[in-house]
């Protein structure tokens, strides 16, 4: 191969490389928009229930309907993304942070709202910082990922067995346990988006990658925010 065939491949595998970077940062900020846009949602709507003590009151009989609802919906998105359209993923998503808005107005009744601040902030730090090293990192967080599943599994049995038990220690060590999970999910499920991308997929496929992204962060996201809530936040 002459200079100039090489000059050629090189130039080539560069204008690869770049398309490559730029397809994957416009798919992450995809994912980190939907994901951001949902958590906007939740928060508007739960602040909307719990600014109107009427609707409030009207809802609370049935709350548990709007904590099971969005269980099942993250049930059927994980199973069914790639059967369903971009569309129809879309708006069970915004349904889904719209129920959990609903839901978690009763934060609002249970805490003062700078204590909900506070916490929100340093979740976004804790959040910001692990999602960064997910997605720069060399390190395959493979094996990590499998061992904070299996220490998910622990944590919803002991959530379970809390419920008929009511321990304070043992609330304190499942909060413990929630924002150490979730903290190391939030970099294992960045990295696994990040490697799910593929260059070329259409964009129905690559919107419906991106709002599945996004739901598996807003997930640690939440969770890590709920933990560190029962922690540190100032009841009423």
């Amino acid at each position: 191969m002459n200079d100039r065939s090489k000059d050629r491949t090189i130039l080539g595998a560069e204008r690869q490389a770049l398309a490559y970077s730029e397809g994957l940062r416009t798919y992450m900020l995809s994912v980190y928009n939907y994901m951001a846009l949902g958590l906007g949602l939740t928060g508007g709507v739960a602040l909307l229930v719990v600014s109107s003590p009427a609707l409030l009151h009207a809802i609370m009989p049935m709350m548990l309907l709007f904590i099971l609802a969005p269980l099942a919906l993250v049930f059927f998105l994980s199973f069914r993304i790639n059967a369903i359209k971009y569309t129809t993923a879309q708006t069970l998503f915004w349904l889904y942070s719209a129920l959990n808005g609903v839901a978690f107005s009763v934060i609002f009744v249970a805490y003062t709202y700078e204590s909900i601040a506070r916490v929100f902030f340093i979740t976004a730090g804790m959040f910001a910082a692990m999602s960064l090293y997910g997605y720069t990192t060399r390190k395959d967080l493979t094996s990590m990922g499998a061992f904070l599943f299996m220490g998910l599994i622990g944590l919803i049995i002991a959530s379970v067995v809390n419920l008929f038990w009511a321990s304070s220690m043992l609330q304190f060590l499942v909060s413990v346990g929630g924002v150490i999970i979730f903290t190391g999910l939030t970099a294992y499920d960045t990295q696994s988006i990040k490697e799910g991308y593929t260059e070329g997929s259409s964009a129905e496929t690559a919107g419906k990658r991106a709002i599945f992204g996004a739901l598996r962060l807003y997930l640690d996201f939440i969770n890590i925010f709920l933990s560190l809530l029962r922690l540190m936040g100032d009841r009423r």
